[in-house]
Order: C-alpha cells, then sequence, then structure tokens
C-alpha cells in the first residue's frame, strides 16, 4: 500500500491566465471549489495520510488556503527555492519523505482511481514506476505511448491528429528506488528528462484500471470540467477560507 502522495503544483498556468487570472492553477475553481480540493478529496478516500504539495508559483496562496490538515490527510508544503520543474520539484518534495514508494500527479489532472490497486500492481510486477494511463478521443494534444504487454517502451511527444487512444494521465506510482535516482537542486523537466531514459533502463509499466480523466490545462477543457462528476467527501464543518479563483 502507497499512502504518501506529491502533488505537482508549481506551474504558472499561463495558458488559463486570461481566464482566471493570476491565481495558481490548482487553486482555480471547478464548480465552485479549488481544482485541487477534488485531488485532495479523492486522496482522502484512498487510503494517503500524507500529501507533499510541490508548490512554486505564489506558493503561500496554497498554505494559507489548504492549511497543514486536509480532513485527517497530513498536508507537508514544498514550495521551491527557485524554479525546478516538474523534475527537481519531485525531488525537492521526495526528500521529505524518503525512503517510501509515493503516489505522485499533476496539479492540474484529475482520475477516478484505485490507489491500493495502481500501487499493489505495480509492486507485485516489480516496477521501478507506473503510469496510470487515460483514455481521450483525440491524442494529438497529449503525448502518446507505446505499450507492449503492459510495459511503457516508448513517449512520442504528441500523438496522431483526431485519433482516440491512451496517453500518460499524469498520475504515477514511483518506487522509493525511483525517486533517489531523482537529482536533487536542479531544475528539470520529469516528462521530458526522465522518463525518457527509464523506459530504456528500468520496468515502467502501464495501468490502466483509471476512469474519468479530467486537464484542465486548457481553456476549452477548463470548461468541460465544470459539468464533470468528480469524487466529492461528505459535507463537514471546515470553514477554511479557500480562494474561489477570482481574477487579480
Amino acid at each position: 500500500m502507497t499512502d504518501t502522495a506529491i502533488i505537482l503544483a508549481g506551474g504558472l498556468g499561463t495558458r488559463l491566465r486570461g481566464v482566471i487570472g493570476e491565481v495558481p492553477k490548482p487553486l482555480a475553481p471547478v464548480q465552485g471549489r479549488p481544482f485541487i480540493a477534488w485531488q485532495l478529496d479523492l486522496l482522502a478516500t484512498q487510503g494517503i495520510e500524507t500529501v507533499v504539495l510541490a508548490t512554486g508559483y505564489r506558493a503561500a496562496m496554497f498554505r494559507d488556503a489548504l492549511g497543514e490538515d486536509w480532513h485527517g490527510m497530513r498536508l507537508v508544503h514544498a514550495p521551491e527555492p527557485e524554479p525546478l520543474g516538474t523534475g527537481g520539484a519531485m525531488a525537492h518534495a521526495a526528500a521529505l519523505v524518503p525512503d517510501r514508494d509515493v503516489l505522485a500527479l499533476n496539479g492540474d489532472t484529475y482520475m477516478r482511481i484505485d490507489v491500493a490497486d495502481f500501487a499493489a500492481s505495480m509492486q507485485q510486477q516489480q516496477a521501478w514506476a507506473g503510469i496510470s494511463l487515460a483514455q481521450v478521443p483525440d491524442t494529438a494534444r497529449y503525448g502518446a505511448l507505446y505499450v507492449a504487454d503492459g510495459r511503457i517502451l516508448a513517449m512520442h511527444e504528441k500523438g496522431p491528429a483526431g485519433r482516440p487512444g491512451l496517453i500518460n494521465g499524469g498520475w504515477y506510482w514511483l518506487s522509493a528506488q525511483a525517486l533517489q535516482a531523482l537529482p536533487v537542486g536542479q531544475a528539470y523537466s520529469f516528462e521530458r528528462d526522465v522518463l525518457p531514459g527509464w523506459l530504456d533502463q528500468h520496468r515502467v509499466l502501464a495501468y490502466t484500471g483509471a476512469e474519468d480523466f479530467i486537464d484542465i490545462g486548457v481553456p476549452g477543457d477548463y470548461a468541460k470540467a465544470q459539468r464533470r462528476v468528480l469524487v466529492s467527501l461528505p459535507p463537514s464543518d471546515d470553514t477554511r477560507n479557500i480562494p474561489t479563483g477570482e481574477r487579480a
């Protein structure tokens, strides 16, 4: 079982600025709540005990909005000392929760997933890392994957236009050994600079058990997310002042 998650929440969200203003993308309002709140709700239902928030742009807003506890989960804030990219940010966050397997996810994607099943599947197959795949109607905007016998063999920067297929859903299971191999204190991309090398050297496996993929990275998909069904915890007396994402 994996009880720790890292959310990569440091992006600038430049493509959404015209819609959400200066609010960090994971705090963008979706159905009246910050997008990250839906992610945290889902993780809280899946046995996750600790979530490390790898923040960068306007990092203080996350601490002010979320505090250090989310319905029983411990929130650890890991602001970047300088822009580190997704890979450097992940390594920086992982240093706060050493020697354990983790679930890592992009702060702008969502999927309905059984975390225990994802972790167990990867551990039983002795994976170095695992990627939860998502089925999309058009792979053009995403990196297309080449998968054989459950193993991811190659990643392509863009998929063929107009063709449905499986893409990297931005949710990962990472072994403790994989996390320890990440360079610390450097700026680099996890997707471009790390994953291709891992595919050549290690067992990086595909997980296809997730559903309901959502990506809020561009205005069109962000608008679609306002109408999707998302996992929510039961109502509580939580009265924290969570930003609603008004334009600055």
